[in-house]
Protein backbone atom coordinates (compact mmCIF):
# COMPACT_ATOMS: atom_id res chain seq x y z
CA UNK A 1 0.00 0.00 0.00
CA UNK A 2 1.67 3.65 -0.61
CA UNK A 3 0.39 6.91 0.84
CA UNK A 4 1.15 10.28 -0.66
CA UNK A 5 2.58 13.03 1.54
CA UNK A 6 1.86 16.78 0.87
CA UNK A 7 3.39 19.69 2.16
CA UNK A 8 0.23 21.95 0.89
CA UNK A 9 -0.16 25.64 0.37
CA UNK A 10 2.20 26.18 -2.27
CA UNK A 11 0.57 27.84 -5.84
CA UNK A 12 0.68 25.50 -8.55
CA UNK A 13 1.50 27.08 -11.54
CA UNK A 14 2.87 26.16 -15.24
CA UNK A 15 1.88 24.17 -18.56
CA UNK A 16 1.21 20.93 -18.38
CA UNK A 17 0.73 18.09 -20.72
CA UNK A 18 -1.89 15.65 -20.03
CA UNK A 19 -1.87 11.97 -20.24
CA UNK A 20 -3.28 9.72 -23.09
CA UNK A 21 -7.07 8.54 -22.06
CA UNK A 22 -7.35 5.08 -19.88
CA UNK A 23 -10.66 4.69 -20.48
CA UNK A 24 -9.39 4.76 -24.19
CA UNK A 25 -6.33 2.76 -24.08
CA UNK A 26 -8.41 -0.39 -22.55
CA UNK A 27 -11.44 -0.96 -25.39
CA UNK A 28 -8.68 0.17 -28.19
CA UNK A 29 -6.22 -2.74 -26.60
CA UNK A 30 -9.19 -5.19 -27.06
CA UNK A 31 -10.10 -4.51 -30.61
CA UNK A 32 -6.54 -4.79 -31.79
CA UNK A 33 -7.71 -8.46 -31.20
CA UNK A 34 -9.67 -8.12 -34.16
CA UNK A 35 -7.13 -8.30 -36.55
CA UNK A 36 -4.39 -10.24 -37.75
CA UNK A 37 -2.44 -7.08 -39.00
CA UNK A 38 -0.18 -4.57 -37.43
CA UNK A 39 -1.21 -1.39 -34.86
CA UNK A 40 0.57 1.36 -33.52
CA UNK A 41 -0.08 3.51 -30.62
CA UNK A 42 0.94 6.45 -29.44
CA UNK A 43 0.29 8.25 -26.39
CA UNK A 44 -0.18 4.89 -24.56
CA UNK A 45 -0.19 5.70 -20.95
CA UNK A 46 1.87 3.35 -18.44
CA UNK A 47 -0.98 2.24 -15.70
CA UNK A 48 -1.50 -0.79 -13.51
CA UNK A 49 -4.59 -1.46 -15.89
CA UNK A 50 -2.66 -1.49 -18.92
CA UNK A 51 -0.09 -3.20 -18.33
CA UNK A 52 -2.29 -5.82 -16.54
CA UNK A 53 -4.34 -5.99 -19.92
CA UNK A 54 -0.94 -6.28 -21.90
CA UNK A 55 0.23 -8.96 -19.60
CA UNK A 56 -3.36 -11.11 -20.20
CA UNK A 57 -2.78 -10.40 -24.27
CA UNK A 58 0.54 -11.60 -24.26
CA UNK A 59 -0.14 -14.40 -22.23
CA UNK A 60 -2.21 -16.03 -25.31
CA UNK A 61 0.69 -14.75 -27.75
CA UNK A 62 0.17 -11.03 -28.50
CA UNK A 63 2.94 -9.95 -29.84
CA UNK A 64 2.97 -5.92 -28.20
CA UNK A 65 6.31 -4.27 -28.01
CA UNK A 66 6.04 -0.85 -25.74
CA UNK A 67 8.09 1.87 -25.61
CA UNK A 68 7.06 3.48 -22.70
CA UNK A 69 9.53 6.80 -22.71
CA UNK A 70 7.64 7.52 -25.86
CA UNK A 71 4.27 6.41 -24.82
CA UNK A 72 4.29 3.94 -28.34
CA UNK A 73 2.76 0.81 -28.62
CA UNK A 74 3.06 -1.79 -31.58
CA UNK A 75 0.91 -4.91 -31.33
CA UNK A 76 0.49 -7.65 -33.39
CA UNK A 77 -2.10 -10.55 -33.06
CA UNK A 78 -0.83 -12.74 -36.18
CA UNK A 79 0.23 -15.65 -34.02
CA UNK A 80 -2.30 -15.48 -30.99
CA UNK A 81 -1.86 -19.21 -29.60
CA UNK A 82 -5.23 -20.78 -29.51
CA UNK A 83 -2.93 -23.57 -27.27
CA UNK A 84 -2.85 -20.81 -24.74
CA UNK A 85 -6.02 -20.07 -24.23
CA UNK A 86 -7.89 -22.49 -21.89
CA UNK A 87 -11.25 -21.10 -22.39
CA UNK A 88 -11.06 -19.79 -18.58
CA UNK A 89 -12.02 -15.99 -18.96
CA UNK A 90 -9.20 -14.21 -17.64
CA UNK A 91 -10.38 -11.92 -14.80
CA UNK A 92 -7.88 -9.45 -13.53
CA UNK A 93 -9.60 -6.52 -13.27
CA UNK A 94 -12.83 -4.85 -14.33
CA UNK A 95 -11.40 -4.00 -17.74
CA UNK A 96 -10.56 -7.46 -18.76
CA UNK A 97 -14.97 -8.23 -19.53
CA UNK A 98 -14.22 -5.71 -22.59
CA UNK A 99 -12.49 -9.09 -23.84
CA UNK A 100 -15.34 -10.83 -24.16
CA UNK A 101 -16.41 -10.27 -28.19
CA UNK A 102 -12.59 -9.96 -29.34
CA UNK A 103 -11.84 -13.30 -27.63
CA UNK A 104 -15.15 -15.16 -28.72
CA UNK A 105 -14.07 -13.54 -31.81
CA UNK A 106 -11.00 -15.47 -31.52
CA UNK A 107 -11.89 -18.62 -29.41
CA UNK A 108 -15.23 -19.06 -30.18
CA UNK A 109 -15.96 -20.17 -26.44
CA UNK A 110 -15.29 -18.63 -23.40
CA UNK A 111 -15.96 -19.98 -19.81
CA UNK A 112 -16.28 -18.15 -16.53
CA UNK A 113 -17.44 -18.34 -12.91
CA UNK A 114 -20.57 -16.81 -12.26
CA UNK A 115 -19.02 -14.25 -9.49
CA UNK A 116 -20.86 -11.36 -7.89
CA UNK A 117 -18.47 -8.24 -9.18
CA UNK A 118 -17.98 -4.40 -8.08
CA UNK A 119 -16.00 -1.70 -6.72
CA UNK A 120 -16.07 0.84 -4.11
CA UNK A 121 -18.25 2.23 -6.06
CA UNK A 122 -21.43 -0.17 -5.96
CA UNK A 123 -22.45 -3.33 -7.65
CA UNK A 124 -20.91 -3.83 -11.64
CA UNK A 125 -23.60 -6.49 -13.10
CA UNK A 126 -22.42 -8.24 -16.00
CA UNK A 127 -26.30 -9.13 -17.10
CA UNK A 128 -26.02 -6.23 -19.94
CA UNK A 129 -22.93 -7.38 -20.97
CA UNK A 130 -24.18 -10.95 -21.65
CA UNK A 131 -27.49 -9.16 -23.34
CA UNK A 132 -25.47 -7.69 -25.58
CA UNK A 133 -23.82 -10.72 -26.83
CA UNK A 134 -26.79 -12.69 -26.94
CA UNK A 135 -28.09 -9.62 -29.48
CA UNK A 136 -25.05 -10.59 -31.82
CA UNK A 137 -26.12 -14.54 -31.86
CA UNK A 138 -23.98 -15.40 -28.82
CA UNK A 139 -25.26 -18.74 -27.58
CA UNK A 140 -25.30 -17.87 -23.41
CA UNK A 141 -25.82 -20.85 -20.81
CA UNK A 142 -25.89 -19.23 -17.67
CA UNK A 143 -25.31 -21.25 -14.81
CA UNK A 144 -22.38 -21.55 -11.81
CA UNK A 145 -20.30 -21.48 -14.82
CA UNK A 146 -21.34 -18.98 -17.86
CA UNK A 147 -20.68 -20.36 -20.96
CA UNK A 148 -20.28 -18.73 -24.09
CA UNK A 149 -20.05 -19.84 -27.75
CA UNK A 150 -20.90 -18.47 -31.58
CA UNK A 151 -21.20 -20.11 -34.30
CA UNK A 152 -18.49 -18.64 -37.02
CA UNK A 153 -18.55 -15.08 -36.68
CA UNK A 154 -21.40 -12.83 -34.67
CA UNK A 155 -24.13 -12.04 -36.60
CA UNK A 156 -26.14 -8.30 -36.54
CA UNK A 157 -28.94 -7.73 -34.10
CA UNK A 158 -30.20 -4.81 -32.13
CA UNK A 159 -30.00 -3.90 -28.23
CA UNK A 160 -32.05 -1.47 -25.87
CA UNK A 161 -29.93 -1.72 -22.78
CA UNK A 162 -31.48 -0.35 -19.74
CA UNK A 163 -29.60 2.82 -19.28
CA UNK A 164 -25.89 3.74 -20.98
CA UNK A 165 -23.40 1.53 -20.07
CA UNK A 166 -19.80 2.79 -21.42
CA UNK A 167 -18.66 -1.54 -21.37
CA UNK A 168 -21.70 -2.66 -22.65
CA UNK A 169 -21.85 0.01 -25.32
CA UNK A 170 -17.83 -0.70 -26.45
CA UNK A 171 -18.48 -4.61 -25.83
CA UNK A 172 -21.67 -4.19 -28.52
CA UNK A 173 -19.74 -2.03 -30.82
CA UNK A 174 -16.33 -4.57 -30.73
CA UNK A 175 -18.86 -7.50 -31.27
CA UNK A 176 -20.53 -5.61 -34.37
CA UNK A 177 -17.94 -4.66 -36.86
CA UNK A 178 -16.94 -7.99 -37.91
CA UNK A 179 -20.88 -9.53 -37.63
CA UNK A 180 -22.67 -10.52 -40.64
CA UNK A 181 -25.27 -7.99 -41.35
CA UNK A 182 -26.31 -4.95 -39.78
CA UNK A 183 -26.40 -4.20 -36.04
CA UNK A 184 -28.32 -1.03 -33.63
CA UNK A 185 -28.19 -0.06 -30.22
CA UNK A 186 -30.05 2.28 -28.81
CA UNK A 187 -29.72 4.24 -25.15
CA UNK A 188 -25.77 3.57 -26.63
CA UNK A 189 -23.08 5.35 -24.06
CA UNK A 190 -21.48 8.33 -26.01
CA UNK A 191 -18.17 9.53 -23.66
CA UNK A 192 -15.36 10.34 -25.20
CA UNK A 193 -13.99 7.22 -24.92
CA UNK A 194 -17.26 5.46 -26.45
CA UNK A 195 -16.40 7.91 -29.50
CA UNK A 196 -12.78 7.31 -29.96
CA UNK A 197 -13.22 3.75 -30.10
CA UNK A 198 -15.47 4.00 -32.67
CA UNK A 199 -13.23 6.21 -34.30
CA UNK A 200 -10.11 4.01 -33.98
CA UNK A 201 -12.16 0.99 -35.98
CA UNK A 202 -13.25 3.51 -38.52
CA UNK A 203 -9.73 4.09 -39.20
CA UNK A 204 -9.44 0.10 -39.24
CA UNK A 205 -12.18 -0.35 -41.52
CA UNK A 206 -15.51 -0.40 -39.94
CA UNK A 207 -18.30 1.26 -40.89
CA UNK A 208 -20.38 3.44 -38.01
CA UNK A 209 -22.81 5.85 -38.02
CA UNK A 210 -24.19 7.62 -35.64
CA UNK A 211 -20.66 8.61 -33.19
CA UNK A 212 -21.09 10.62 -30.43
CA UNK A 213 -25.04 9.97 -29.69
CA UNK A 214 -26.83 7.21 -28.45
CA UNK A 215 -27.88 5.67 -31.30
CA UNK A 216 -25.71 3.70 -33.18
CA UNK A 217 -25.83 1.90 -36.06
CA UNK A 218 -23.28 -0.63 -37.85
CA UNK A 219 -22.69 -2.42 -40.58
CA UNK A 220 -20.65 -5.37 -40.22
CA UNK A 221 -17.66 -5.64 -42.76
CA UNK A 222 -15.43 -9.09 -43.67
CA UNK A 223 -12.52 -7.57 -42.03
CA UNK A 224 -10.26 -5.09 -40.31
CA UNK A 225 -6.96 -3.93 -41.20
CA UNK A 226 -4.31 -2.43 -39.16
CA UNK A 227 -3.69 1.31 -38.20
CA UNK A 228 -1.61 4.12 -36.58
CA UNK A 229 -3.26 6.05 -34.27
CA UNK A 230 -2.92 8.64 -31.15
CA UNK A 231 -4.74 8.17 -27.81
CA UNK A 232 -6.46 11.79 -27.46
CA UNK A 233 -5.67 12.97 -23.77
CA UNK A 234 -7.54 12.20 -20.83
CA UNK A 235 -10.40 14.81 -19.67
CA UNK A 236 -10.20 13.29 -16.45
CA UNK A 237 -6.48 14.67 -15.89
CA UNK A 238 -7.27 18.07 -17.95
CA UNK A 239 -9.93 18.95 -14.86
CA UNK A 240 -7.63 17.72 -12.56
CA UNK A 241 -5.01 20.51 -13.28
CA UNK A 242 -7.32 23.18 -14.23
CA UNK A 243 -9.15 22.32 -10.73
CA UNK A 244 -5.40 22.42 -8.96
CA UNK A 245 -4.57 25.89 -10.51
CA UNK A 246 -7.70 27.42 -9.60
CA UNK A 247 -8.06 26.34 -5.61
CA UNK A 248 -4.37 26.73 -5.28
CA UNK A 249 -4.19 30.51 -6.17
CA UNK A 250 -1.98 29.39 -9.40
CA UNK A 251 -2.04 29.79 -12.77
CA UNK A 252 -1.90 26.39 -14.76
CA UNK A 253 -1.94 25.95 -18.85
CA UNK A 254 -3.43 22.50 -19.77
CA UNK A 255 -1.72 21.68 -23.27
CA UNK A 256 -3.95 19.61 -25.90
CA UNK A 257 -6.95 19.93 -23.79
CA UNK A 258 -9.87 18.92 -26.31
CA UNK A 259 -11.93 22.07 -26.32
CA UNK A 260 -14.74 20.51 -28.10
CA UNK A 261 -15.64 18.11 -25.31
CA UNK A 262 -15.51 20.79 -22.86
CA UNK A 263 -18.44 23.71 -23.04
CA UNK A 264 -20.46 22.02 -20.29
CA UNK A 265 -17.30 21.24 -17.92
CA UNK A 266 -16.16 24.45 -18.26
CA UNK A 267 -20.11 25.81 -17.45
CA UNK A 268 -19.39 23.75 -14.44
CA UNK A 269 -16.29 25.98 -12.81
CA UNK A 270 -17.49 28.78 -13.58
CA UNK A 271 -20.26 27.76 -11.13
CA UNK A 272 -17.28 27.75 -8.74
CA UNK A 273 -16.29 30.98 -10.22
CA UNK A 274 -13.69 30.06 -12.06
CA UNK A 275 -13.23 30.86 -15.46
CA UNK A 276 -11.25 28.66 -18.56
CA UNK A 277 -9.83 30.21 -21.10
CA UNK A 278 -8.46 28.61 -24.47
CA UNK A 279 -5.73 29.70 -26.60
CA UNK A 280 -6.16 27.01 -29.61
CA UNK A 281 -5.96 23.78 -27.78
CA UNK A 282 -4.66 25.42 -24.96
CA UNK A 283 -6.69 25.26 -21.77
CA UNK A 284 -5.77 28.11 -19.04
CA UNK A 285 -6.70 29.05 -15.93
CA UNK A 286 -5.50 32.45 -14.83
CA UNK A 287 -4.81 33.47 -10.92
CA UNK A 288 -7.08 34.84 -8.22
CA UNK A 289 -10.10 33.28 -9.28
CA UNK A 290 -13.63 34.82 -7.81
CA UNK A 291 -13.92 31.10 -6.12
CA UNK A 292 -17.45 32.02 -4.75
CA UNK A 293 -19.97 29.84 -6.09
CA UNK A 294 -22.81 31.59 -8.28
CA UNK A 295 -25.76 32.02 -7.10
CA UNK A 296 -28.88 30.39 -9.63
CA UNK A 297 -31.61 32.63 -10.77
CA UNK A 298 -34.01 30.94 -8.76
CA UNK A 299 -33.02 31.92 -5.51
CA UNK A 300 -34.89 29.16 -3.71
CA UNK A 301 -32.58 26.13 -4.85
CA UNK A 302 -29.22 25.59 -4.32
CA UNK A 303 -26.43 26.25 -6.80
CA UNK A 304 -25.63 22.60 -8.20
CA UNK A 305 -24.03 20.18 -10.19
CA UNK A 306 -25.45 16.49 -11.46
CA UNK A 307 -23.08 14.10 -12.77
CA UNK A 308 -24.73 11.28 -14.88
CA UNK A 309 -23.41 8.85 -18.65
CA UNK A 310 -22.45 11.96 -21.39
CA UNK A 311 -23.85 14.20 -22.53
CA UNK A 312 -24.49 14.84 -19.02
CA UNK A 313 -21.57 16.52 -16.75
CA UNK A 314 -19.41 13.47 -16.25
CA UNK A 315 -19.92 11.26 -12.90
CA UNK A 316 -16.23 10.76 -12.61
CA UNK A 317 -15.32 14.15 -12.86
CA UNK A 318 -17.56 15.17 -10.20
CA UNK A 319 -14.85 14.20 -7.29
CA UNK A 320 -12.40 16.81 -8.57
CA UNK A 321 -15.34 19.10 -8.52
CA UNK A 322 -15.88 18.47 -4.94
CA UNK A 323 -12.50 19.16 -4.38
CA UNK A 324 -12.83 22.86 -5.58
CA UNK A 325 -16.29 23.46 -4.14
CA UNK A 326 -14.26 22.60 -0.38
CA UNK A 327 -11.82 26.23 -1.51
CA UNK A 328 -15.43 28.35 -3.02
CA UNK A 329 -17.10 30.38 -0.83
CA UNK A 330 -21.05 29.63 -0.84
CA UNK A 331 -23.07 26.57 -0.84
CA UNK A 332 -23.40 23.58 -3.82
CA UNK A 333 -24.80 20.11 -3.90
CA UNK A 334 -23.38 17.70 -6.15
CA UNK A 335 -25.92 14.77 -7.05
CA UNK A 336 -24.54 11.48 -8.60
CA UNK A 337 -26.43 10.10 -10.45
CA UNK A 338 -25.30 7.03 -11.49
CA UNK A 339 -23.01 5.12 -8.40
CA UNK A 340 -24.63 4.04 -5.05
CA UNK A 341 -21.24 4.28 -3.26
CA UNK A 342 -19.70 6.80 -5.02
CA UNK A 343 -20.33 9.84 -1.88
CA UNK A 344 -19.05 7.33 0.78
CA UNK A 345 -15.40 8.68 0.37
CA UNK A 346 -17.22 12.50 1.84
CA UNK A 347 -16.12 11.70 5.63
CA UNK A 348 -12.34 11.36 4.92
CA UNK A 349 -12.92 14.62 3.00
CA UNK A 350 -14.30 15.85 6.52
CA UNK A 351 -11.06 15.34 8.13
CA UNK A 352 -9.80 18.26 6.83
CA UNK A 353 -12.66 20.17 8.35
CA UNK A 354 -14.22 20.68 5.26
CA UNK A 355 -18.24 21.03 5.97
CA UNK A 356 -20.18 18.68 4.43
CA UNK A 357 -24.08 17.86 4.60
CA UNK A 358 -24.29 14.03 3.12
CA UNK A 359 -27.98 13.69 2.25
CA UNK A 360 -28.28 10.21 0.94
CA UNK A 361 -26.05 7.97 -0.99
CA UNK A 362 -26.16 10.22 -4.21
CA UNK A 363 -26.37 13.17 -3.37
CA UNK A 364 -23.92 15.91 -0.71
CA UNK A 365 -23.84 19.78 0.01
CA UNK A 366 -20.79 21.17 0.51
CA UNK A 367 -20.27 24.86 2.43
CA UNK A 368 -17.10 25.85 1.27
CA UNK A 369 -14.62 28.95 1.77
CA UNK A 370 -14.00 27.90 5.09
CA UNK A 371 -10.61 27.74 6.73
CA UNK A 372 -9.30 24.31 6.48
CA UNK A 373 -6.74 21.96 8.26
CA UNK A 374 -3.99 19.42 7.16
CA UNK A 375 -4.72 15.96 8.11
CA UNK A 376 -4.12 12.01 7.56
CA UNK A 377 -6.95 10.66 5.33
CA UNK A 378 -7.91 7.16 3.91
CA UNK A 379 -8.36 6.92 0.24
CA UNK A 380 -10.83 4.61 -0.74
CA UNK A 381 -10.27 1.97 -3.78
CA UNK A 382 -11.87 4.72 -6.41
CA UNK A 383 -9.32 6.29 -8.42
CA UNK A 384 -10.76 10.19 -8.67
CA UNK A 385 -12.07 10.47 -4.99
CA UNK A 386 -8.28 9.60 -3.89
CA UNK A 387 -7.23 12.15 -6.43
CA UNK A 388 -9.98 14.66 -4.80
CA UNK A 389 -8.49 14.26 -1.30
CA UNK A 390 -4.91 15.02 -2.69
CA UNK A 391 -6.26 18.62 -4.06
CA UNK A 392 -7.48 19.47 -1.02
CA UNK A 393 -4.76 18.49 0.62
CA UNK A 394 -2.03 20.30 -1.72
CA UNK A 395 -4.48 23.95 -1.48
CA UNK A 396 -3.76 23.63 2.90
CA UNK A 397 -0.34 24.57 4.26
CA UNK A 398 1.21 21.98 6.27
CA UNK A 399 1.31 18.27 6.01
CA UNK A 400 -0.67 15.64 4.84
CA UNK A 401 -1.07 12.50 4.36
CA UNK A 402 -3.16 10.02 1.67
CA UNK A 403 -3.35 6.76 3.01
CA UNK A 404 -3.95 4.03 0.47
CA UNK A 405 -3.55 5.88 -2.78
CA UNK A 406 -2.50 3.60 -4.78
CA UNK A 407 -5.61 3.77 -7.19
CA UNK A 408 -4.33 6.64 -8.56
CA UNK A 409 -1.50 4.89 -10.13
CA UNK A 410 -4.40 2.86 -12.04
CA UNK A 411 -4.68 6.11 -14.15
CA UNK A 412 -2.59 8.94 -13.34
CA UNK A 413 0.85 7.90 -14.74
CA UNK A 414 3.44 10.16 -13.51
CA UNK A 415 1.52 12.22 -11.31
CA UNK A 416 3.59 13.36 -8.42
CA UNK A 417 6.10 14.41 -10.89
CA UNK A 418 4.30 16.56 -13.12
CA UNK A 419 2.73 17.99 -9.55
CA UNK A 420 6.59 18.48 -9.16
CA UNK A 421 6.75 20.40 -12.13
CA UNK A 422 3.95 23.16 -11.25
CA UNK A 423 5.64 23.85 -7.86
CA UNK A 424 3.60 20.77 -5.49
CA UNK A 425 5.76 19.04 -2.69
CA UNK A 426 4.38 15.94 -3.09
CA UNK A 427 6.12 12.50 -2.51
CA UNK A 428 4.92 8.61 -2.63
CA UNK A 429 6.13 6.75 0.59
Amino acid sequence: MSNIIVNGGNPLSGSVTPSGNKNSVLPILCASLLTDETITLHNVPDLTDVNKLVEQLQSIGSDIQWDKDSTTMVINNSKLNRDLFTEDFPIGMRGSILLFPPLLFRMKKLRMKNEIGGCALGIREIDPHLDALEALGTKVVRGDIIELSVDGRFTGGELWPDYMSVTTTENFINGAVLAKGKSKITNAACEPHVQELCRFLVQMGAKIEGIGTSTLVIEGVETLSGTEYTIWSDHHEITTFLALGAMTGGEIEVQNALPEHFPLIVRAFKKLGVYVEYDGNTAIVRKSQRLVIEKPFTQNMLQKIEAAPWPYFPVDLHPLMIALAVKAKGEIMFWNKVYEGGLFWIPELVKFGVKATLCDPHRVIIYGGHELSAATVDAPNIIRAAISLTMVALSIEGESTIRGADSIKRAHPHFAEKLKGLGADIEWV
